[in-house]
C-alpha cells in the first residue's frame, strides 16, 4: 500500500469518534499518529463496551498525559516541537485554558497545521453548546430527508455527521500539509460537524432556489418507480436505480415484461408501482442478491452492515486497493 503521508507526525488530542476517525485516516495514509489521552483514557474506551475506541484508533501510538499538570503540559509541548499537525476536539476555549491553543503553539512551532473539530465551530451562537450526531443531522436538513412515507424522520443507527466531519478534517489537514511543505507556513483549521453535513446540500439548495423541488434531484427523490426501494418475499429489501433507459429496459427484460418499458417515469403509489412491487415480492432477497451481480440494471440488495464483508465486491477490493 502506498503511504503518501509517511514521515508526517500528527498529534491526536481527540475523543469519541470524529477526531479519532480523522486521525486514523491519516495513519492509514502513512502518518505517524500519536494519540494523547488523559490518565483515565479516552471516554470512548468505556462507552458501549469500548468498541468505538477500538474501531477508530488503529495504527496509532497511544500515550496518556495529564495536560492540566505541569509535567504533562511540558511533555505535550515537547511533542508539539516534533509535530507537523495537531487535531483537537475539545469545546471551544478549553485548549486556550490549557495553554495549547493555536496562537500559543504557533510561537513554539510556526509551521504547525492545527485543526479544531467541533460541533458548531469555535464561534457563533451555538459554539458553546453540547451536541451530538443527531443534532447535526437535524440542523443541516439531512435528517428531514431520511423520512418515512408519513414524513416522520427515521432515526439513523450510524453517526453520519461524525464520519463526514472526520472525512472533511482529514481532507483539509492533508491539503494544509501540502501547503505547509510548499510555503513553510502553518495554518489554523476550524471545522464544524454541522457544516460538514450541510456541505452535502448543494443540490437541494439549487433546486429550491430554482423553485423546482424541495426534495433535491426530482428523478432520485423516491417518487419514481425506476429509482426506489422494494420489499422482497422474505421481508428484506432491494434497491433499484434504473434511471437510464438502458437499465430500465434491462430490468424489464429480467422481469419478462416488455409492457413495462414505458413505465420508468411512473410515480410511486401508482397502479404501475404496485405491479412492480408485487414482482419484487416473488423472490427472496438472496435470489435478488444473485441477480444483482449478473443483470446490468442497477439492482442492489439492502445489506446489513456485517453482510457487506461477504459480498464479492468488498472481498475483491480488499485485495486489490493499494491506496485509500
Amino acid at each position: 500500500m502506498v503511504k503518501a503521508l509517511e514521515g508526517i507526525r500528527v498529534l491526536d488530542v481527540t475523543y469519541y469518534l470524529p477526531g479519532p476517525y480523522a486521525a486514523m485516516r491519516l495513519a492509514e495514509m502513512g502518518a505517524e499518529v500519536i494519540k494523547i489521552e488523559p490518565p483515565m483514557g479516552d471516554p470512548a474506551r468505556y462507552m458501549g463496551g469500548g468498541y468505538v475506541h477500538k474501531a477508530n484508533n488503529k495504527g496509532k501510538t497511544i500515550i496518556q498525559l495529564d495536560l492540566k499538570s505541569e509535567e504533562g503540559h511540558a511533555q505535550m509541548l515537547e511533542l508539539v516541537k516534533t509535530a507537523d499537525a495537531l487535531i483537537e476536539t475539545f469545546r471551544p476555549g478549553v485548549m486556550k485554558k490549557l495553554g495549547l491553543n493555536y496562537e500559543s503553539l504557533k510561537a513554539l512551532k510556526p509551521d504547525l497545521v492545527y485543526c479544531s473539530l467541533s460541533g458548531y465551530g469555535q464561534e457563533g451562537p451555538l459554539a458553546k453548546l453540547g451536541s451530538h450526531d443527531l443534532n447535526y443531522l437535524a440542523l443541516s436538513g439531512v435528517l428531514e430527508q431520511l423520512s418515512d412515507s408519513s414524513g416522520c424522520p427515521v432515526h439513523p443507527t450510524n453517526t453520519l455527521a461524525d464520519y463526514a466531519g472526520g472525512l472533511l478534517a482529514s481532507e483539509k489537514i492533508t491539503a494544509a500539509l501540502l501547503r505547509k511543505f510548499r510555503t513553510g507556513e502553518g495554518v489554523y483549521l476550524d471545522i464544524a460537524l454541522a457544516e460538514a453535513m450541510a456541505e452535502f446540500q448543494g443540490n437541494h439548495d439549487a433546486y429550491h432556489e430554482a423553485r423546482v423541488s424541495d426534495c433535491g434531484i426530482p428523478e432520485i427523490s423516491g417518487s419514481r418507480i425506476s429509482y426506489a426501494i422494494y420489499e422482497t418475499k422474505d421481508r428484506r429489501y432491494v434497491t433499484l436505480g434504473a434511471l437510464e433507459e438502458k437499465f430500465w429496459h434491462n430490468f424489464c427484460d429480467l422481469a419478462k415484461k416488455p409492457q413495462w418499458r414505458s413505465w420508468s417515469a411512473k410515480v410511486v403509489g401508482s397502479a404501475e408501482h404496485a405491479e412492480i412491487a408485487a414482482f419484487f415480492k416473488t423472490k427472496e432477497w438472496q435470489e435478488w442478491y444473485s441477480l444483482s451481480m449478473t443483470v446490468d440494471c442497477c439492482l442492489a440488495p439492502v445489506l446489513k452492515a456485517f453482510e457487506r464483508h461477504e459480498h464479492p465486491h468488498f472481498a475483491a477490493r480488499r485485495e486489490a486497493v493499494s491506496f485509500r
